[in-house]
């Protein structure tokens, strides 16, 4: 391992090691709550410790704690950073918080997208709105809301004097290799919290159940890959956070530094891969109980560095020196010398500062009703820039966003109201987005520059002096809308509709990148199709209309049986999709932001319900979900990229004492409803079967499976285009090279085993 837990939990342990000679006690945590809403919304999931727990030691992705969620499926990235999606709507076009926080991905590829900033075993508790989201959840966004949580402060009881508990974990994953630890520690008094926790996750590259590719090579001397092998899915990961707490009779203080860095994690799907980020965050908030209700106020920043290279399963060294792009199917060999003619990789350097101040008030009415009222700002720089490294990228550094800035201000206020059998909650909120950035250039700012006198190589010098010579201060005002009505006729039986309208402005990239260079424009994509992204300055916010309607049925008590249906409808207008520059067919193109009309239509069904109980071997209880998501360009008749085909889950769960077992089958539908002007791949229908095992006791548990149990080869519907391995810079690629039409596959059979231990 390159990287261990860092002094911060040593000096931890010697802050609390007076504590260790006293008597120990393991007692419940005190937590100051804000204000419940009167009830949830049928489109509201809730994921609480308990149910999280038993998921933790198959995973290192936080994102994928979500995937028994209806509605919810998830876009292949990195292996702790696949980006989640509602109802075909993903990434941005999603409000993600964490502790409060709206995170934003600091690359051109959304490689540290926001759920990768905690790890599993830190996730305490989700809320996952798949549906219409109320203004309060948050504003800037198109589809549902994410709000993810770690454990809140925990104080001694009164009386007690001083808590000390916490735990620790460690987990093993066949398929990868894959392994880590995880540690938390809290040192209380009544009044004041201290805590630490920390996590470790590192994997090599993952098997698929069998061959999925014709070739081996990688691009580098001696340096090979089975063809099971998932080249570019290793990853190295450590999250730690820092907790103070002070509270006092109704009012409660919470400090929390947190630190992430991953030295590397590589992107089957991207041309480049991660070779190092860190991220320093530091979060206050407040809330304090009063007379009339709740106030919240929380300030935050984030600095995120982050840096981009070729991982070692892709080709490092370009250029003439070396034979140019060498004979198909061989591996390259060094340039020599080194100088104009050879680049020595591609380095890509990322700073990104996010700052946020948030107000809310949860007001208590007459009869019960809660008004709620808040205010949000947001400031976030970006600096995108990549030194020159040989051949064509000399002499001067490129700037793929210089000195760009995003500035959101946010009011909203929104009435919940109870009256007989109906709850309604209704919000408005109101943005402004402010946008603009600096001048652009490329690694050229005149024909005399080396090595190619007199050539404008990739219209560098044309595009940026055309895109300098233009305006780049963009402002928006978007309004959103909601209403959520829920009727509950009596104890077995809840109706919902929802209707909104939500609205979100491009992102940065989005509107400001700029070179149609097919090197650089590779460098922009977020959705792993292999194509090159260029910006769009004339780009509109996204504004949706959705109406969702939720039915469910159950016995009186929620426990025997239940049933959910949601059918949904969205109409988008200006919908951010592409048009081509390139026209290739079957291969990978250049393609351009541009706004255009969409609509996402679908359903989704879930239940479960108890078959047997307390027999001779316990109680067992049959869950299942489907999904189905269909999305159409109305202005090309085109289907959306990245649609989840049909799908569902079977699972036969067993309850014996201690003992949770499952037994899970998973299938999904062929993807035929591709995006033609991606020229995305269909994939092929399958179906996997998993074993889940969790043994609990009150102070340890131990979590064994296994995860594809007949180790079927299968590919990712939403897991983007293989571009794992060899020489990845080339557009369409050379012969035998990694080419077009081959997805990303799955992984392959492995067995998993996680312990954890409570003090």
């Amino acid at each position: 391992m390159k990287t261990r837990l860092t002094p911060i939990a040593a000096l931890l342990a010697l802050h609390a090691a007076p504590a260790m000679a006293m008597e120990i006690h393991t007692l419940d945590s005190i937590v100051v709550t804000a204000t419940r809403p009167i009830t949830d919304p049928a489109m509201l999931f809730r994921l609480d410790d308990e149910d999280i727990a038993g998921r933790r030691a198959a995973t290192s992705d936080s994102a994928s704690l979500l995937r028994d969620i209806p509605g919810v499926t998830l876009y292949g990235a990195g292996g702790v950073s696949s980006l989640p999606a509602i109802h075909g709507l993903a990434d941005d076009r999603l409000r993600i918080k964490v502790d409060g926080m709206d995170l934003i991905a600091a690359c051109p590829n959304h490689m540290n997208s926001p759920l990768s900033h905690i790890d599993p075993s830190a996730v305490e508790n989700v809320k996952v709105y798949a549906g219409v989201s109320p203004v309060s959840v948050g504003g800037d966004s198109i589809g549902g809301g994410i709000v993810v949580e770690s454990a809140p402060a925990a104080f001694a009881k009164p009386g007690e004097g001083r808590l000390l508990k916490g735990e620790a974990g460690t987990f093993y994953r066949s398929n990868g290799d894959a392994r880590g630890a995880n540690l938390a520690v809290t040192l209380a008094s009544e009044n004041v919290s201290l805590g630490y926790t920390g996590a470790y996750a590192e994997a090599d590259n993952y098997q698929a159940g069998d061959n999925f590719k014709t070739y081996t090579f990688t691009g580098r001397p001696g340096h090979t890959l089975a063809r099971d092998e998932a080249g570019s899915t290793a990853y190295e990961s450590l999250n730690q956070a820092l907790n103070l707490a002070w509270k006092n009779d109704d009012h409660l203080f919470d400090f929390k530094y947190g630190r992430q860095h991953i030295p590397d994690e590589n992107y089957p799907n991207q041309r480049m891969d991660m070779t190092d980020n860190v991220s320093d965050q530091f979060n206050l908030a407040y809330t304090g109980k009063q007379d009339w209700g709740t106030l919240k106020a929380r300030a935050y920043y984030e600095h995120t560095e982050h840096e981009m290279d070729f991982g070692d399963d892709k080709r490092y060294w370009y250029g003439a020196a070396s034979g140019g792009n060498n004979p198909p199917g061989g591996n390259a060999t060094p340039c020599a010398p080194i100088g104009p003619n050879c680049a020595a990789g591609m380095p890509m350097y990322t700073d990104g500062k996010n700052t946020g101040l948030t107000l809310a008030a949860d007001i208590r009415l007459a009869r019960g009703d809660i008004l709620r009222v808040g205010g949000e700002y947001q400031a976030y720089r970006l600096d995108d820039w990549w030194t020159p490294s040989g051949s064509m990228m000399w002499p001067g550094t490129f700037w793929n966003i210089n000195d760009g800035r995003r500035d959101r201000y946010a009011l909203f206020g929104e009435w919940e109201t109870r009256k007989d059998r109906w709850t309604h909650i209704l919000g408005l909120r109101h943005e402004t987005v402010d946008m603009d950035s600096g001048d652009a250039r490329g690694y050229k700012t005149n024909l005399a520059g080396a090595p190619m006198p007199g050539t404008d190589v990739g219209n560098q010098i044309a595009e940026s002096t055309a895109f300098n010579a233009r305006s780049h201060d963009k402002t928006d005002h978007n309004w959103d809308l909601s209403w959520l009505a829920r009727y509950v006729p009596d104890t077995t039986r809840g109706l919902e509709i929802g209707l909104a309208q939500k609205t979100r402005s491009p992102n940065l990239y989005e509107r400001y990148t700029w070179s149609t260079w097919q090197m650089a424009a590779l460098m922009n994509n977020f959705v792993g199709d292999g194509n090159g992204y260029v910006g769009n300055l004339n780009l509109k916010p996204e504004t949706a209309r959705t109406l969702s309607l939720s039915a469910d049925w159950h016995d009186a008590a929620k426990e025997k049986w239940g049933l959910k249906l949601t059918p949904y409808y969205t109409h988008v207008k200006d919908y951010i999709d592409a048009r081509r520059v390139t026209n290739n067919a079957n291969q990978f193109n250049v393609l351009q932001y541009a706004n255009q009309s969409a609509r996402l239509y679908g359903i989704d069904l879930s239940g479960h319900a108890l078959v047997a109980r307390a027999t001779g071997y316990g109680d067992f209880t049959v869950k299942g979900l489907m999904s189905y998501t269909r999305g159409k360009n109305r202005d090309t008749d085109d289907n959306l990229y990245n649609i989840m085909p049909l799908n569902a889950k079977l699972a036969l769960a067993q309850r014996l004492g201690a003992w949770r077992n499952t037994l899970e089958g998973e299938f999904v539908a062929r993807k035929e409803d591709v995006s033609s002007v991606r020229n995305e791949m269909e994939t092929p229908g399958y179906g996997l079967i998993h074993l889940r095992s969790r043994y609990e006791q009150k102070t340890w548990s131990v979590d064994f499976g296994i995860e594809n149990l007949f180790d079927r080869l299968y590919y990712l519907p939403l897991g983007g285009a293989y571009v794992g391995q060899g020489t990845t810079m080339t557009n369409p690629p050379l012969p035998n090279y990694p080419q077009w039409g081959t997805p990303v596959p799955g992984p392959g059979r492995s067995l998993y085993v996680g312990l954890n231990v409570k003090f």
